[in-house]
């Protein structure tokens, strides 16, 4: 199934309208786990980059793309699994536990990992602040981590849109960070950031982007409470100003 989208369904189709092309092709393992880090720009990033890397990329996906009911869930489910995504729960601290487990696992096995350290798509274009589950992923697994530029998603597939524009997309792929000086420090939350910050690093500057150290789900969060606390204004009746009862009446004259 994933040969069938990347060559026949769907990938001759994302060439012609969209003429991707990358950079640094070489520093992709041939063979052995790795992760592939990269910025998340649009849900296209999941698209073009196992489009353009010639391994099978997998990547760690949210379980609610392939527990849809009706012919709309199935072929969801049918559409994610062809493309190469896993599923995995994170609705708790168990479940996050869980989908770590799955992606050391995949990497153990050999597989090429695709994952977003930001933990979701930036709601700007800025790069911001890595989560440190990767980072507890490289140093249980200890293969290396290949930074990987998305550049021009954004533009063919902006954020609330349902259309996809034509827009050529560009893959920058860096050289393969190698972690293994800090062998035997999983666990560790000050590695673990470090390891975080200097993936963030190569990142920005593979890509360009203005970083920012925050994450990008709080930001998210402020952006909805803003939008919602901004309805709910819209929606409130506005209460005429009181007006002061007057202490005299003036003198009128009437013609």
């Amino acid at each position: 199934m994933y040969r069938l989208m990347k060559y026949v369904l769907i990938g001759p189709l994302l060439r012609l309208f969209f003429r991707p092309k990358i950079e640094g092709a070489e520093n992709i393992p041939a063979t052995g786990g790795a992760v592939l880090a990269s910025n998340h720009l649009a849900v296209a990033d999941s698209f073009f980059l196992p489009l353009m890397v010639s391994r099978r990329v997998t990547f760690l996906a949210k379980r609610e793309y392939f527990t849809g009911t009706g012919v709309k869930g199935r072929l969801k489910k049918w559409f994610f699994s062809g493309m190469g995504q896993v599923p995995i729960d994170r609705s708790s601290g168990a479940a996050a536990q869980a989908a770590l487990d799955t992606g050391v696992r995949l990497l153990t096995e050999g597989s090429l990992l695709g994952i977003y350290p930001e933990g979701t798509r930036s709601p700007d274009g800025r790069l911001y602040k890595g989560k440190t589950g990767l980072a507890r992923m490289v140093l249980q697994s200890k293969v290396p981590v290949v930074p990987v530029a998305m550049v021009g998603t954004d533009k063919a597939n902006p954020i609330g849109s349902k259309m996809w524009h034509p827009y050529p997309i560009r893959i920058k792929i860096g050289e393969p960070l190698d972690f293994s000086r800090y062998d035997g420090l999983a666990g560790d939350r000050f590695v673990e950031r470090s390891i975080t910050d200097e993936i963030m690093y190569a990142l920005m500057e593979l890509s360009g982007q203005e970083y920012v150290d925050v994450y990008a789900t709080k930001v998210k969060d402020d952006l909805d409470r803003a939008a919602a606390a901004a309805r709910l204004e819209a929606m409130t009746p506005r209460t005429p100003p009181e007006v002061e009862s007057a202490d005299r009446v003036p003198e009128t004259k009437v013609g």
